[in-house]
């Protein structure tokens, strides 16, 4: 009988919380990890930049751990060399003992903006344990990235994910619309944006060896993300090389073609068939000192593209309404 009570008592607590309190006793929640804003300033990184539905940032963080931890493997994860990032890997994890704790950190992280994910504990030996989620300030989308000392061939990894949603082997996503693959980043200023560029389409090119037309079909890609509304985007300076001049499309447009330019000498751009397209993503980060931007760049080839009615990442669904997206 007292066992029935304390059942009856515990669905009673339930059916008072909300839907996330009560699958906090199973479901981990990763919190924001604070130190990448300024890792990224000093060092690049490979990841994730997905865009989702508008205030269902949580429910998309959920979707795509789920969907990436398909396609992830230990491979991907090894702190061994690295304690700060093993101590951060274990201060991002939910203890799943005590029901009563966990609804007290789904309290905070609703207070916080901490996002859940669907992987738990004993999931972090996997390489989406090494992914740390970054706080942005825009709503409609969600950064990961993995750590300096580990490189991923993100493109290929987001290349397997869109041809499983499209073989029908993995469900098609409902919060999530695209995913960036994140080759790189760094500062934006035309040394650091060129030098980027040219590795990655040298990379890219080698790849590629005796399977690229002449003169080699590019495009250039680049979203600023709404930064024309931020403060900072209208103050002056006298550096031509700042970031706010690179802002301008055609200024970063050129200091792009002119890196891809440098490496193949026979390329043209061409906006319908691109057989290279390099994507330069400005990451909305919150946390970093005010004008400082960062971007995020990949050279893709044409099977990951779509050219119209603009130059960007394939959509995991062809449903997928532009309009809920961040643009």
């Amino acid at each position: 009988m007292a066992e029935a009570a304390g059942e009856a008592r515990k669905e009673e607590e339930k059916s008072g919380m909300s839907p996330w309190e009560q699958h906090s006793a199973v479901i981990n929640l990763p919190r924001f990890d604070y130190n990448a804003p300024s890792s990224l300033l000093r060092n690049s990184h490979s990841g994730f930049l997905i865009t989702c539905t508008i205030k269902r940032e949580k429910s998309a963080t959920k979707e795509v751990i789920s969907i990436l931890h398909k396609f992830l493997g230990p491979a991907h994860h090894d702190s061994s060399n690295n304690p700060k990032q093993d101590t951060t890997s274990k201060r991002r994890r939910m203890c799943t003992q005590d029901t009563d704790q966990e609804t007290q950190e789904t309290d905070s992280a609703s207070e916080d903006g901490k996002l859940s994910s669907p992987v738990k504990a004993e999931t972090d030996n996997d390489g989406v344990a090494a992914l740390s989620l970054v706080k942005l300030t825009r709503n409609g989308l969600l950064l990961l990235t993995f750590p300096t000392n580990k490189s991923s061939d993100t493109v290929n990894i987001v290349s397997n994910i869109i041809q499983a949603v499209e073989s029908g082997t993995v469900s098609l996503p409902v919060w999530c619309h695209r995913i960036f693959p994140i080759q790189a980043t760094c500062i934006l200023n035309e040394k650091e944006l060129q030098e980027v560029v040219s590795m990655l389409v040298k990379k890219f090119v080698a790849d590629k060896q005796g399977k690229l037309e002449r003169p080699l079909k590019f495009a250039v890609g680049f979203n600023r993300r709404g930064i024309e509304e931020r403060s900072f985007a209208k103050e002056k300076s006298s550096d031509s090389t700042n970031a706010f001049s690179l802002l301008d499309r055609n200024k970063c447009f050129g200091v792009v073609a002119s890196a891809v330019n440098h490496v193949v000498e026979d390329s043209v751009v061409d906006l319908r068939s691109p057989e290279l397209s390099v994507l330069v993503e400005l990451l909305p980060l919150s946390g970093v000192p005010n004008g400082s931007i960062i971007v995020g760049v990949s050279v893709l080839p044409r099977n990951l593209v779509s050219t119209k009615p603009r130059l960007c990442i394939k959509a995991l669904t062809s449903n997928t309404k532009e309009v809920s997206v961040v643009p």
